[in-house]
């Protein structure tokens, strides 16, 4: 594997990474549904906000979230939409592993 390709599976593999957490992956489904901000994040994965505010971090970081300040509150959405489409793709990889399963073959 040469260098650039290096460089582009190591940022592949950070973005997953930043993906590969129940909550984290919780909070994107969310924020598909549009923009939510830190508290109503907080009710909906009942966890303390410095929790929330980790998980939130790591996935801005990783350039999956954005993050806009309205007043005192900052707002979170999908920076690029198209992760639901990555979400799509694993939900095929399920219901093959299921019918895999059923057939005998997992």
């Amino acid at each position: 594997m040469d260098l650039q390709t290096k460089k582009k599976m190591d940022a592949r593999a950070r973005i997953l990474k930043a993906l590969a957490h129940p909550t984290r992956l919780f909070m994107v489904d969310e924020l598909s549904r549009g923009p939510r901000c830190v508290a109503e994040l907080t009710q909906m994965v009942q966890a303390d906000i410095s929790t929330v505010s980790k998980h939130l971090s790591v996935l801005k970081n990783a350039g999956v979230l954005r993050g806009t300040k309205k007043g005192t509150q900052v707002y979170y959405d999908l920076a690029t939409p198209c992760v639901m489409d990555f979400f799509s793709c694993l939900e095929n990889i399920l219901e093959a592993n299921v019918q895999a399963q059923i057939d005998g073959l997992g």
